[in-house]
């Protein structure tokens, strides 16, 4: 099963896709946010280009787990993206997706202009990655 993973951000939505058997989460683009009606247009043409059948959507949980502003207004997004979809949506706890990316980058030696291009479909790609290990581990 191909899944789509985004990391919502307040200027970007970082997009990562997994492999045709649904192991492995790769970075693929940013999207810039153009406004919810906008961005629902855009994320569910990436869907349908993909071939995808499930969307994971990082939610910024607190420190305490619980739903703050920045989760608040992702939660926007996924409500509009769930209305009238059959793609199947849902939120995942990426509260370390872009301290994880980035220390993926400081391995790599990504640094400056190239390391904004790509942190945010890097985070995408953890969270998403960290969505496939949690399902796999539960069989």
């Amino acid at each position: 099963m191909k899944v789509v993973g985004l990391d919502v951000g307040s200027r970007t939505i970082g997009v990562a896709v997994t492999d045709e058997l649904g192991m492995l989460a790769h970075p693929r683009t940013t999207l810039a946010r153009e406004g919810t009606k906008k961005d629902v247009a855009a994320v569910r043409a990436l869907v349908a280009a993909e071939g995808a059948e499930r969307v994971v959507v990082g939610l910024p949980l607190t420190p305490e787990g619980e739903l703050g502003p920045r989760a608040k207004r992702v939660m926007v997004l996924v409500d509009a993206l769930k209305e009238g979809w059959a793609v199947p949506v849902e939120t995942w706890d990426e509260r370390f997706s872009t301290v994880g990316a980035a220390r993926g980058l400081d391995d790599a030696g990504i640094f400056g202009a190239r390391r904004r291009e790509v942190i945010d479909a890097r985070a995408a790609a953890f969270l998403l990655q960290g969505w496939l290990d949690a399902r796999a581990s539960r069989g």
